[in-house]
């Protein structure tokens, strides 16, 4: 409902006139519609979204009222997915445990868990782990890819101690690559870009890189299985 992702790629005015027209995400569910006449392209080759609005705060009243409707967005993105123009759709889910999240993990095949490493970043990973169990008897095929450790400061030692803490998950992966904390990310916001493109030579996106690369290949890696 914030809307950060679409800020990251269009300026404010642009993303304020996708929030109050018809074009975005919300409507989209509400409604019911195919999710293919929603798609915005960007300004960067192969990369489309779907722009966001801040109604999204009501979205789970909308799903309250439908029978099935924790498979609302599955139903909506089957049409999109069947036609095969993209290689990934990511969703960037809120860090809540409603029917919204619900949808997302129903409509997906992979999971990957940010865990930030502050002392509070590993607080809800516990819960987060009983939800995407208990979410499992809606959407059985659905795999918890990896956890990620993100804003890790190098000055400080939350970055070693989530490390060593989320090792004792046995069974789940833990990425290679870190995201540091790295003021070209707010900078890059700022201008409604991408990092990789406001800085290419930034080390977030090199490491955001590393990380797309670790992603790709165990993806691969369990289709191949």
């Amino acid at each position: 409902m914030q809307m950060n992702l679409t800020l990251s790629f269009f300026p404010e005015d642009s993303v304020l006139a996708f929030a109050s027209g018809e074009r975005n995400l919300y409507t989209a569910l509400k409604n019911e519609e195919d999710l293919s006449g929603y798609v915005i392209h960007t300004a960067y080759e192969n990369l489309d979204l779907i722009p966001s609005s801040a109604l999204m705060s009501s979205i789970e009243y909308e799903f309250f009222k439908r029978q099935q409707g924790e498979r609302v967005l599955a139903g909506l993105l089957e049409v999109l997915r069947q036609k095969g123009e993209y290689d990934y759709i990511l969703m960037d889910a809120p860090p809540t445990l409603g029917s919204w999240v619900t949808n997302i993990l129903c409509a997906s095949d992979y999971v990957i868990l940010p865990v930030e490493a502050s002392p509070w970043g590993l607080f809800g990973v516990a819960n987060m782990f009983e939800f995407l169990e208990d979410r499992k008897r809606l959407a059985p095929d659905l795999a918890l890819l990896g956890m990620v450790i993100t804003k890790v400061d190098a000055r400080k030692n939350y970055g070693r101690q989530t490390m060593e803490v989320l090792k004792e998950f046995e069974e789940v992966r833990v990425f290679d690559t870190i995201i540091r904390v790295d003021s070209e990310i707010e900078w890059a916001q700022d201008n409604s870009r991408p990092v990789m493109a406001y800085k290419k030579s930034a080390r977030s996106a090199g490491e955001y890189l590393e990380l797309a690369k670790e992603v790709e290949k165990y993806v691969r890696g369990s289709r191949q299985h």
